[in-house]
């Protein structure tokens, strides 16, 4: 089962009350949802728990009965025939094809609506609104997490649910904001040190068991046909142990960067909840924060 995580808000009461006729708004829109998006205590208890249900919805029996039932279909037609107690009952090598496809799409689809009024609910749908008007105020996010867009889990795509979008609106002339009430650290050095390896790296188990593969084929070859020149290719084994502590000590480096490049990036959204100004997140930081 799915556990409720900590979530920070997007943007918080701090950055709400920037403007006043943006607060008046969001809480016209708390009214009507009957949730106060002002107090973040509240805001992250609501994000937190529903995103636990659309994340079960997604991952529910009925997506993985459909799931099987879909792949079953597909290769059904291709292996039945072939197994002997079908061979030569054409019936009994395709038929079967056909309810597992019906299977599945009436459990996709009953996933699908399952996930969808969970993205829907109107206590998410009103904090998008929300989301939406201050953008309209200029006030922009650091980050949005894809699941509360119906978003990819890598955060492509439009989404089944998207922040909605208002007309720009002037800023007052008088000073109505409230000033931040939260400011961030410069960004350390072992933030920008993540940033620059996230994305290397990622082959070297794949390159290191294709070497031990031609590795051990080069020597096989060498015994059947007597050309000892493919003994040679034992040298490729060493060389895919090389990639392997390679990849390691990437792989180590990486995980030791990663709790700073972590609370680092909650920092930047928290602190831009509460209305500072701060930097945008960098692909890898939000790609942090999505997994």
């Amino acid at each position: 089962m799915t556990e409720a995580r900590t979530v920070i808000p997007p943007l918080g009461g701090a950055a709400f009350a920037a403007d006043s006729r943006l607060l008046e708004r969001v809480r016209a829109v708390g009214e009507r949802t009957g949730v106060d998006y002002t107090d973040d205590a509240v805001v992250s208890d609501l994000l937190g728990r529903h995103r636990v249900a659309v994340n079960r919805a997604t991952h529910g029996p009925a997506g993985w009965i459909g799931g099987l039932a879909l792949a079953a279909g597909a290769i059904w037609p291709f292996v039945g025939h072939a197994a002997p107690a079908t061979a030569g009952r054409p019936l009994l090598a395709y038929a079967p094809a056909g309810p597992l496809l019906v299977l599945a799409a009436a459990c996709l689809t009953l996933a699908r609506l399952r996930w969808k009024r969970a993205l829907m609910h109107k206590e998410l749908a009103g904090y998008r609104e929300a989301l939406g008007l201050a953008r309209a105020y200029g006030i922009e996010p650091a980050y949005v997490p894809p699941w509360l867009e119906g978003r990819r889990e890598d955060g492509g795509g439009k989404g089944a649910a998207p922040i909605p979008r208002y007309a720009p609106v002037e800023r007052a002339d008088e000073d109505t904001g409230t000033p931040p009430s939260a400011t961030l650290p410069p960004k350390p050095a072992a933030v920008s040190e993540y940033e620059r390896v996230a994305d290397q790296g990622g082959w070297h188990d794949e390159v290191g068991w294709l070497l031990v593969f031609a590795g051990g084929i080069g020597p096989a070859v060498a015994v059947s046909s007597g050309e000892p020149l493919g003994l040679a290719a034992l040298a490729l084994v060493p060389l895919a142990v090389v990639v392997w502590v390679a990849g390691h000590r990437q792989g180590r480096r990486k995980a030791d960067l990663r709790p700073d490049a972590e609370a680092y990036a909650r920092a930047v959204v928290a602190a831009r909840a509460a209305g500072a100004e701060t930097p945008d997140l960098s692909p890898q930081l939000r790609a942090l924060l999505d997994n």
